[in-house]
Order: structure tokens, then sequence, then C-alpha cells
């Protein structure tokens, strides 16, 4: 499956539109408690823009699309989020609702004492709707990027992710990031997390999905059972690598491509799936094949699992090729750590420019 032939009636049509909320995010100067942190960094973070920002910074023209306040704070996220090449044009401001903030600490999310304190009930983005957004310009690209956060917000929300990923003809490709979060679903009062998840990613044409947040089904296989309706489903198995079903959807004709995760010396274990979602949807703009979509998803994974924040500098386009061509030998040989990234700087060989010696001479 490829994004080439889709068409839209927009007459500016981007490679990849992503909808749903940024967020001013601050991080802590040092590590411990929030109560214990005496200053923050600001950035910024949201899933969809996340994946915008990444797929502009690698080459590709992007349209973030979503509802900010008339505050400090959004001109904050309009302005970073433009200068990664975004085109934010189509960005609403609320003058009755403000920006979402959150704080969180240096750790690992994965661990028991990693905090995340979130100020976004009531945001500017919850009031996202049919009748309060430009369904053009979200429908114009070749592909519309939503994850599965945007409709936890409120019912309005949901309301616009169900007429988006309604199956009708001329719509763009539709690509899924499940995202489960249960926090936001907890209190929602618009629906079981679970179940409008699974509803919504029947209608998208590319889902991504990590293995632990697949309804409780266990392993690919089951996932992909009872999801068959997308034409590709890529299922995230952390450490272990990802697999991808595609083919005829419902069909049960699938080929099942899977292709192990890189080692990596992992600075900050945020952004990743975000990464790996832009690498694997820039791989299909490019037409690449299936193994090598994979393998540019773990590649720009490899990229933020390097850096400290969510986003980080992709590697250029032919390191990035001339890696995702190694054989499985090569492949499984690689291992990447800070810096990786930057090919050709006069600072020296970097973890990724090694890597890419031995197994080219060895």
């Amino acid at each position: 499956m490829t994004a080439t032939g889709r068409t839209s009636t927009a007459p500016d049509v981007a490679d990849v539109v992503a909808l749903g909320e940024s967020m001013v995010t601050f991080l802590p100067s040092r590590p411990g408690r929030l109560a214990d942190v005496p200053s923050f960094d600001r950035t910024i973070g949201g899933a969809e823009s996340n994946v915008a920002c990444v797929l502009a910074a690698a080459g590709h023209s992007v349209r973030w699309v979503g509802r900010v306040g008339a505050d400090g704070f959004g001109d904050h996220l309009v302005e970073a989020i433009g200068a990664y090449g975004v085109d934010v044009c189509a960005v609403r401001r609320d003058p009755a609702r403000p920006t979402g903030i959150y704080f969180r600490t240096a750790g690992d999310r994965a661990t028991d004492a990693h905090e995340v304190a979130y100020y976004r009930a009531g945001s500017a983005a919850s009031a996202m709707s049919v009748d309060t957004m430009d369904l053009d310009a979200i429908r114009s690209g070749r592909v519309l990027h939503l994850s599965g956060i945007t409709p936890a917000l409120s019912a309005d929300c949901l309301g616009l992710m169900r007429e988006l990923t309604a199956r009708r003809p001329g719509r763009p490709l539709v690509s899924f990031d499940v995202n489960h979060r249960p926090g936001l679903w907890r209190d929602a009062g618009h629906g079981h997390g679970p179940e409008v998840l699974l509803e919504l990613a029947r209608g998208a044409d590319i889902v991504f999905v990590g293995e632990d947040e697949a309804w409780g089904l266990g392993g690919p296989e089951a996932v992909r059972a009872a999801l068959p309706e997308p034409e590709l489903l890529v299922v995230k198995q952390g450490a272990t690598g990802a697999t991808a079903f595609h083919g005829t959807a419902g069909t049960g004709a699938d080929e099942v491509t899977s292709v192990p995760a890189l080692s990596v010396d992992v600075v900050a274990a945020v952004g990743a799936g975000d990464a790996f979602a832009a690498g694997f949807l820039s791989a299909t703009l490019r037409d690449l094949p299936v193994r090598e979509r994979l393998r540019h998803g773990h590649l720009m994974a490899a990229a933020a699992l390097t850096v400290p924040g969510d986003l980080a500098a992709p590697p250029a386009r032919d390191h990035a090729d001339r890696l995702a061509a190694l054989d499985d030998t090569a492949w499984g040989r690689l291992r990447l750590g800070p810096g990786w990234t930057r090919v050709g700087e006069e600072a020296g060989a970097t973890a990724g420019d090694r890597a890419d010696e031995e197994v080219r001479t060895s």
C-alpha cells in the first residue's frame, strides 16, 4: 500500500496533515520528584505535532491542525512547531479556553518514580469538533495522521474523530496511532477507551499499536485477528521489534513482515513511538517496501531515544537509506548512541558512523 494516487480537493496538498492537541511541556532541570525540582525548561509536546515536526525535519511538507488558546503558551506552540518547517496556518485560536500544559519528571516513563502533572482539562484542544475545525484543511494531505489521544479529550473530539475515520471515497490515507492513555479515559465520561479506540482503528488504513496497549490480546497475530480491517497494521513490540501485517484487508491473505529493534544507548525513553510512526510514514510516502518502512521507523525511534527530549534531528536521508538497506546480520550488529545522526560533522565519527563503517568493512 502506498500514499500515491490519493487526492484532495484542497488547493494546497501536503504530504501529511497531523491533527491533535499539542501542549507546552515543562521538563525538570534535574532528576527528582516534582515537589523537589526547583526549575523547569519549556518545550513542546503532543503525539501528533511530534510526528509533524519529525516529518518536516525529514524533508516532507507537513501541516499541523489543532486548537490552542489565545495566550502566550499558544503563541509559543505555534511558533515552535512552525520553526520545524510545519505549516501552522490552519491552527485555530480559542479566546475562551487555555492552551494545555504539563510537567513531568526526568526519569523513564516506565518506572514507578515517573510523575506527570497535566493541566489540560477544558483546554482549547478539547473544543475541537466537526463544527469548530476546518475539515478541508484537515483532509488536505496525502496522509492524515491521527491518534487515540484526541478522542479522549471530549465528546466533541470523539465526534470529530469518527467523522475523519469514516470510510468514504476521496479521503486521504488515514494513519492512526492507538496511543491508549488509560488516565485520559478514566474520567472521560463519553466512552470506554479500549472499545472506542478499536472502533476508530477499524476505520483507518494504517494502524500503529503497541503490543502492551492492544486490548489485552496476546501477540501480534491476535491483534490482527481482532483488527482485520486496516490495510496495514503495525504492532510495536518494544525492544523486540515490530511486526507489520499487510496485504488485502479482511481477506486473511496477509503478508507478515517483522523487523527487530536496534540496540540503542538510551538517553531518555521518550518520543520513540511518535518518531517510529514518522519514520514509517516517511518511507510510506516514498513507496518503500514494508521491511524498509519498519527499519526507517526503528531508525527514527533510535534518534529520539538518544537525545534528552521528545524531538530529535533525524538522520540524513541517504544515511538512513544506507542503514535500512543492510542485510539482516549487519542490521543486527548495529548499535546506536548519542550523536549517531550527525554524519559528516567536523566533530568526528559518531556512533552511527562507526557502526556503519563496521558493517561495511567486516
